[in-house]
């Protein structure tokens, strides 16, 4: 990778500004104002929060998905005298992240519907600082095609995907050449303990719980189920060119190795620190070069040991079923890993929502990836009408598991 040292001030655009990723990367911005500006904001329904990211920051522009709330913002916009442009829409997500003036974009949107701006942003050239696991997740090799075409840099912000990245030489071009296998870690979630037996009566308040990590609940329930790590397992496959046989997971319930990478020599390097996105986001605006962060340093003295366990440790395979199929995904027909995303944001959902058991997750996602055989996705539209076919068959799943 040819490394670039920015002199003048980065324009940034925040896609998902008002989620956690989006506000740390705010705060992390807020500590080097003399090199990036907030050029962009978007939110989905949280428009006081997104106003007052305007009144601190005053970006050019901010979008709101729908345009009810589009409206809404702009007269509050307007009463404290703002000159921040009101947009709204899916389109207008897409302008922002493509925008001619746009140096970097903090791709945060959650699920498939972050998919076109990134996509846009890849095009466009962009340094695409990637926290949506679904552009790789759902786009696949589709997607990294588009990062090629317009000559983007592509950098992770998943804490494990960005301490892989950290863990490997600079030139990807000997990436191939030298890694034996990707080790992600895992913290096990709040359940890694718990008997299987009794997963029928967990509650989304439990399951929401991560003992590590302060996150949105979509993600949370994904860390427990350990179906994060599945999808992590997906996007490492592409982020970093290795065969699926080459990712291994580790529970680390202590979260401080975010990841590792073990060499042809049997050498292992990984990245440590704590358990803040600060500093992958940090890592991914200044890279690549080293810059505050803002989170804490970890202190070794006082540091607890870091422990170990197989993902199948405590005699109970049926933990975390969901693990095994990033794997089957991988060797299955190209789009099963967009059925895959898209059962299990339906099945999450359900079950937050209180429609179907914890332990039912898993069934909606096995009941999907079996009910469709996918043909290779060829264009966004193709990618989209997957996405949307599988929400209705794992909806359909829902609806038989609830009553």
């Amino acid at each position: 990778m040819t490394q670039q040292i920015y002199t003048s001030r980065q324009r940034v655009a925040i896609l998902g500004s008002t989620g956690s990723i989006g506000v740390n990367t705010l705060e992390v911005m807020a500590l080097h104002p003399e090199q990036f500006e907030v050029f962009a904001l978007s939110a989905s329904t949280q428009i006081d929060k997104l106003l007052a990211q305007c009144v601190q920051f005053k970006p050019t522009f901010a979008v709101m998905a729908s345009e009810m709330h589009g409206r809404e913002l702009a007269q509050k916009c307007a009463n404290l005298g703002l000159s921040t442009q009101i947009l709204s829409g899916s389109a207008a997500i897409t302008e922002i992240a493509q925008h001619e003036q746009v140096d970097i974009v903090m791709a945060a949107i959650v699920g498939a519907a972050g998919l076109a701006s990134c996509l846009a942003a890849a095009r466009s050239g962009k340094r695409l600082l990637l926290a949506n696991k679904e552009a790789l997740v759902v786009g696949g090799d589709y997607f990294l095609q588009a990062v090629a075409s317009g000559g983007a840099k592509l950098l992770p912000i998943d804490s494990e995907h960005s301490a892989v990245f950290q863990s490997l030489p600079n030139d990807a071009d000997v990436w191939s050449t030298q890694i034996d296998k990707i080790i992600l870690t895992a913290s096990g979630g709040p359940f890694r303990r718990r008997d299987p037996a009794t997963f029928a009566a967990i509650t989304p308040e439990q399951a929401c719980a991560h003992p590590n990590w302060v996150m949105g609940k979509k993600i949370s329930v994904d860390s427990a189920t350990m179906m994060n790590k599945a999808l992590e397992i997906i996007e490492a496959r592409y982020l970093f060119g290795v065969q699926p046989s080459q990712i291994e997971v580790v529970i680390h319930p202590q979260s401080v190795i975010h990841s590792m990478v073990q060499y042809r020599d049997h050498s292992v390097m990984a990245q440590l620190g704590t358990p803040d996105m600060k500093v992958p986001i940090a890592y991914g605006l200044s890279w690549p070069n080293r810059m505050t962060s803002g989170a804490s340093a970890l202190d070794f003295k006082t540091m607890a040991d870091l422990s170990f366990e197989s993902v199948q440790d405590h005699g109970h395979p049926e933990r975390f079923p969901g693990l095994k199929l990033a794997w089957l995904v991988l060797e299955a027909a190209p789009g099963s890993t967009a059925v895959l995303n898209a059962a299990n944001e339906i099945a999450v959902e359900a079950f937050l929502a209180k429609r179907i058991r914890f332990d039912q997750i898993h069934a909606v996602n096995l009941e999907t990836l079996a009910a469709l055989s996918p043909n290779p996705p060829q264009s966004l539209e193709d990618l989209l009408a997957l996405d949307h076919q599988s929400r209705q068959c794992a909806s359909d799943a829902v609806t038989r598991l609830s009553h």
